[in-house]
């Protein structure tokens, strides 16, 4: 048996195939992801299994970009899933809302409640609940299970969920969820099997194009950057987090519509809006650019600054972790950190820090650290498929 992660996104469906046994999902047999569902012009799928990379090319989707992504992920897995049966695909969705504090089993009135949540997260719910959409139709009878980044939110203390606003629009929904959490999700479970320090104060930094981070206490979330929407909190490669809501009043009193301001908000600000080089950090540090340094000192200072204020929230720091694309892969940033960090006795080692490949979780800190350091490669698509299973089978 199987279960399929997928993460459906505006342009590319990143997937995982994950054998079960036992009745428990097991790390990946495949994984890969499909790109240019959003242009008129060839997909191209890019896949890994047994150690190997295939690529494969399909030219004709001129109509719905997504039925032919699936058409061709479909015959892949025909081919490559050795006989095993599909028990449920699992997706990751990134607003459950107050309804949904944990992952469900997909009907229609469960579609029909994430597209009203649609508007709270424009990046990334229209393309979760198209995914959902497309899957159920591709593989009829196969369960879809919906796994939300707010469910590890769920239980956030009432002082760290809600707004100094009204009762009735509290009642409306309108509180803190936060986001990110199958990612810290996976991150915490891999910590708590590698250190027993992590059943202690836990912060942890999901960086990436989107930002955030988590306190965490005994394993469950106590505090986190990301609040309402997934605009709050960091910078981030075209969001700019944390924005007093005077500028947007300002920007109303301008005659900016409700479209100009989301389009600024989500798409021209963060990294991009303030180097206008790039919203890739990996760029920003090749750059010569004045203003891409400003991004990059802007960036690590909010780290320091949000994971500062995880740590008051929490009452102290055991574990330091390190996750996402930027903080997988950029050494530079992970080491400023921590520098900024040392009042905490936070002590970095930088050979350990240079050598990070990945692989698995990195610790990164000296004997003497007084908190420890770790880089952990997250797998979101792991957890959504332990869900499943455990939904499912």
């Amino acid at each position: 048996m199987t279960v399929l992660a997928v993460n459906a996104g505006s342009s590319t469906l990143k997937f995982a195939l994950h054998p079960v046994e036992g009745g428990i999902a097991q790390p990946a047999l495949l994984t890969g992801v499909i790109e240019g569902l959003s242009a008129q012009g060839p997909l191209d799928m890019i896949w890994n299994g047994g150690g190997t990379t295939h690529t494969e090319r399909r030219g004709d989707a001129d109509g719905d970009g997504f039925e032919s992504a699936l058409a061709m992920l479909q015959k892949m897995l025909q081919r490559e899933s050795a006989g095993r049966e599909l028990q449920a695909v699992a997706h990751r969705v990134v607003h459950g809302g107050a309804r949904y504090r944990e992952a469900t089993v997909v009907t229609d009135s469960v579609v029909q409640d994430l597209e009203r949540l649609c508007r709270l997260a424009p990046l990334h719910q229209p393309h979760n609940v198209q995914g959902i959409r497309a899957f159920a139709k591709r593989f009829p009878g196969v369960p879809q299970v919906a796994c939300f980044d707010t469910a590890y939110h769920a239980d956030l203390p009432d002082v760290e969920y809600r707004f100094a606003l009204p009762q009735a629009l509290h009642d409306e929904g309108v509180r803190r969820y936060g986001f990110h959490g199958l990612s810290y999700q996976y991150v915490m479970q891999s910590l708590q099997q590698v250190t027993p320090m992590a059943h202690g104060r836990v912060v942890m930094a999901h960086l990436g194009s989107g930002a955030s981070v988590c306190g965490a206490m005994q394993g469950q979330s106590r505090a986190t950057s990301m609040g309402f929407s997934a605009l709050d909190g960091l910078m981030m490669g075209t969001r700019a987090g944390a924005l007093d809501a005077g500028v947007v009043l300002h920007l109303l009193a301008q005659g900016w519509d409700h479209a100009r301001l989301q389009h600024l908000l989500y798409r021209q600000s963060g990294l991009l809006g303030v180097s206008e080089v790039s919203s890739d950090m990996r760029q920003l540090r090749r750059s010569d650019s004045a203003q891409a340094d400003l991004a990059i000192r802007m960036f690590t200072y909010r780290v320091v600054r949000e994971v500062g204020a995880m740590v008051a929230c929490i009452g102290g720091l055991d574990v330091l972790a390190f996750t996402g694309g930027i903080g997988e892969h950029d050494a530079t940033l992970r080491s400023e950190v921590c520098e900024r960090l040392a009042f905490l006795g936070v002590r970095m080692d930088p050979r350990a820090n240079a050598l990070a490949d990945g692989s698995g979780p990195v610790a990164l800190h000296l004997p003497d650290s007084a908190v420890e350091v770790w880089m952990v490669p997250t797998d979101e698509g792991f957890v959504a498929a332990q869900t499943a299973v455990r939904l499912v089978l």
